[in-house]
């Protein structure tokens, strides 16, 4: 049975996969302009602070964009000695300046937690800035720092299937791939070379 995932896990690792395959053969980014960071957010609530009304801008996209540089760095370097995702092999910020984004955005702006309690709902906490100036990239680092420093780090991994360029968590030992589908693709790749081999 599959481990659950910590909320700062799940946020992390979804910031990460903003870049995916395409579907084409090439990678596509979500977070291209400020509609698609708006949309992102808004697709998180459980974990993000305010985010029905959130609306970003070019600032909160560059920050965001950067962080996310930064994460998928260490998620490079957290999965050593294996190779880190295709999609960053060849741009990867030097750990120690990855290392200083996060520590920097995750410094933006303190926040608390506020309780919100629904007469016909379980408690929720969720995090809100101390009136802070950039408290999304904020709430990013933290979760990145969280997921970085926590045991699920061990677990993460880069998909290596073909076209592929997610990182995920390891659920089980024999677990290879991000998804069944990427394990379906990279079987038939090596069926492929084997034929073509032998040809």
């Amino acid at each position: 049975m599959p481990e659950l995932l910590t909320r700062d896990a799940r946020l992390a690792l979804d910031l990460a996969l903003t870049i995916r395959h395409d579907g084409h053969g090439g990678v596509a980014d979500d977070l291209t302009d400020p509609a698609g960071l708006t949309a992102w957010v808004r697709a998180h609530p459980e974990a993000l602070p305010d985010t029905t009304g959130f609306v970003a801008d070019d600032a909160h996209l560059a920050a965001v964009r950067d962080l996310r540089a930064a994460v998928r760095a260490l998620f490079a370097r957290a999965v050593r000695p294996a190779a880190p995702s295709p999609a960053d092999a060849a741009r990867l910020l030097p750990a120690s300046e990855a290392v200083a984004r996060l520590n920097a955005a995750a410094a933006r702006t303190p926040t608390v937690p506020v309780l919100h309690w629904a007469d016909d709902a379980e408690p929720v906490v969720h995090r809100k800035a101390v009136e802070g100036a950039d408290e999304l990239s904020a709430a990013l680092a933290h979760a990145a720092i969280a997921f970085l420093a926590s045991p699920d780090r061990q677990r993460l991994r880069a998909c290596h299937a073909p076209r592929c360029v997610r990182y995920f968590l390891k659920e089980h030992p024999r677990q290879e791939w991000c998804k069944p589908s990427c394990g379906n693709r990279a079987r038939v790749a090596r069926h492929h070379e084997r034929h073509r081999n032998i040809a």
